[in-house]
């Protein structure tokens, strides 16, 4: 049975072009957008909604989030049911569609079980780009042992966010393996990072012969690589090795600006986290060792990201939070807002992370043929992205797939 939805008289927001369709109708039929105009007929069998002025712009897109993450504490969430941890990945993926993010490519930790789940309705929230498990080396980013404990929880049924594989033979089969299971993308750990227990954050990890592998892997399925790392020298090896997308690269320098430009590569800051982590990361179960991590990174990020932006570095949206801090999704608007310009940073969270996920045309943008995914905002993001920041406040309606989803009118 055919569904059609007439969002009438919307300021609808050009990103690409950065500019207003003033006073404009468009119209949803079975999940696409089928046209959009001035005073678009519509007949009885048409849902239709009054925008009366309010600014539409694309659904929008978090290009690094953890929905399995119930907690800062990743060590512990092995040890968590399976069950118990889709629980709270389903509270927190209804809380990212409430947010406006109504696709979310997650890097470490969901699988095609809840991609599945929500493609058939038994979930809400955002469309799902899983990678499975991240892979670490031994002692890596994804190895959640602390220093006391040998055994290693191998199992491929607990919610942990990463695998751990050492060695070319190694990394291969767990690259094939997640392949296997549907991974939209691996992601590998290239760097230390704040919430492991055993490793520096100014640590490289894994060779490069591992990383080629990996890589050789990802694009044998016609699949790609996103990079966790941190300082210049991990995250150059990663950009020489062919990743797509560096995940964080707090510390990177001009070489690193070169690399990304040469490599058509993308840079995905998550300024939040550290924010979040910093001041509420012990509330959420963040040990005290991984805390006191934070602030080696979060005087660095806003900065990168200025010199990335000035570069013209493709930049995407990411917010990487844990536990209960996933509240703060939106606010990574505000932060992006102080060094970058505001039809930047709305691309960012469109047209740049629909790029990145390969899905242009599809997201990301408010044009026939794309999915019908936008929300409604009360104010101007052109003028201030940061009015995204407080969905609670200047959110009015969120549309996925042609169905509305959140009405705030």
């Amino acid at each position: 049975m055919t569904s059609a939805l007439l969002v009438r008289s919307a300021r609808v927001l050009d990103v690409q072009e950065g500019t207003y369709l003033e006073d404009h109708d468009v119209l949803a039929v079975d999940g696409r957008i089928a046209e959009m105009g001035r005073t678009l007929g519509a007949d009885e069998t048409v849902e239709v909604l009054d925008a009366d002025g309010s600014t539409l712009l694309p659904g929008l897109v978090d290009a690094h989030v953890h929905v399995t993450a119930g907690t800062a504490d990743l060590s512990s969430l092995p040890a968590w049911s399976p069950s118990y941890a889709t629980a709270h990945a389903g509270q927190i993926m209804r809380g990212m569609l409430e947010r406006g993010f109504t696709t979310v490519r997650d890097v470490g930790g969901a699988d095609w079980g809840l991609a599945r789940a929500l493609d058939e309705g038994l979930l809400v929230g955002p469309r799902l780009l899983f990678g499975g498990k991240a892979l670490s080396q031994t002692g890596g980013h994804g190895d959640g042992r602390s220093a006391g404990e040998t055994l290693l929880e191998a199992s491929p049924c607990n919610p942990g966010l990463g695998r751990v594989a050492d060695g070319v033979d190694q990394v291969r089969a767990a690259a094939r393996d997640e392949l296997r299971k549907g991974a939209h993308h691996l992601k590998v750990m290239a760097s230390g990072g704040v919430a492991s227990p055993t490793d520096r954050i100014d640590s490289t990890q894994y060779s490069m012969d591992e990383l080629h592998a990996i890589v050789e892997e990802a694009e044998a399925a016609n699949r790609y690589v996103a990079a966790h790392a941190y300082t210049a020298p991990a995250v150059n090896r990663a950009l020489r090795a062919g990743v797509r997308s560096i995940e964080h690269g707090n510390l990177l320098d001009d070489e690193t600006i070169r690399l990304l430009l040469e490599q058509d590569a993308y840079l995905v800051p998550t300024l939040v986290t550290y924010w979040a982590l910093k001041q509420e990361g012990r509330e959420y179960g963040l040990p005290q060792d991984s805390w006191e991590k934070v602030e080696v990174v979060l005087d660095a990020g806003l900065s990168a990201l200025e010199r990335a932006a000035a570069a013209d570095v493709r930049i995407a949206y990411g917010s990487d939070l844990l536990g209960g801090m996933h509240r703060h999704q939106a606010h990574e608007f505000a932060l992006r807002a102080q060094v970058q310009r505001a039809v930047d940073v709305l691309r960012s969270a469109t047209t740049v992370a629909a790029d990145l996920l390969g899905m242009s045309g599809e997201i990301g943008v408010v044009t026939p043929g794309a999915h019908a995914d936008f929300v409604l905002v009360d104010g101007d993001p052109l003028d201030d992205a940061g009015v995204l920041a407080d969905p609670a406040a200047n959110l009015r309606l969120v549309v996925q797939g042609g169905r509305v989803v959140v009405d705030r009118r």
